[in-house]
């Protein structure tokens, strides 16, 4: 479904991504990880259009969407769950995850797809008329999710949806985002807690310095002696 062909991009004359190349098929949960700094957030601003290549390519259902800016790319069907969450703090749960759709014009879909989000997120709707701001992080990773949800996304980027939280409600998330695949949503993960985010993915790759650097299965990056000295605290 997603392929990037040796693409570099980066912020003023610095080069965050120096060539990289991976796919994602239909339905399957990728995950990337590595270092702070490797890069991993910029390929998916990237791909959701929000930092624009210098060369290279990228490619949904082998069509070029090089260049294309985030509004095509959410027509698109690719979705962004960005690092720190980034609720509308001023707007109500409601009115979020009324943005997450405001692409759409299928009232009856947005209806239904609002329903589905709040019976998987039932804390989502228990505070649909409370500030987004005066949630909880966990609530507002979840909020984040459904608001990402409501565009109704054939990809889904997340970036770092862990970071901040506590563990039962990290494993809350995992389980969450392991659903969204399970229900035939592609997933693109970016994720600190490499353990976690190979366990779940169908395979994986190793960012270091901008470069792809190893990839496979997860359960051949876990058994990685590389992957277990750097990321895995073994």
């Amino acid at each position: 479904m997603l392929e990037i062909d040796d693409l570099v991009c980066g912020y003023g004359q610095v080069a965050v991504l120096k060539g990289v190349s991976l796919s994602v098929g239909q339905g399957q949960l990728v995950a990337l990880v590595g270092a702070n700094g490797a890069g991993k957030s910029t390929l998916l601003r990237a791909i959701s259009g929000l930092v624009p290549a210098r060369s290279g390519a990228i490619r949904i259902d082998g069509q070029d969407v090089t260049g294309a800016g985030p509004r095509r790319m959410l027509g698109l069907g690719v979705a962004h769950c960005p690092e720190g969450r980034r609720v509308f703090p001023h707007m109500t749960v409601a009115e979020n995850l009324a943005m997450g759709a405001y692409l759409r014009s299928d009232t009856a879909g947005v209806r239904t797809d609002l329903q589905r989000v709040y019976g998987d997120f039932p804390r989502l709707a228990e505070r649909r008329s409370q500030m987004a701001g005066t949630l909880s992080g966990g609530e507002q990773q979840m909020l984040a999710i459904g608001r990402a949800l409501m565009s109704r996304p054939r990809l889904l980027l997340f970036d770092e949806p862990s970071l901040g939280l506590a563990p039962n409600i990290v494993e809350q998330m995992f389980a969450a985002i392991g659903a969204i695949r399970d229900a035939g949503t592609t997933v693109l993960l970016v994720e600190q807690n490499a353990f976690a985010a190979l366990e779940l993915c169908d395979s994986a790759y190793l960012l270091e310095a901008g470069r792809i650097v190893m990839s496979g299965l997860g359960a051949e990056l876990i058994s990685n002696p590389h992957v277990q000295a750097a990321y895995l605290g073994r």
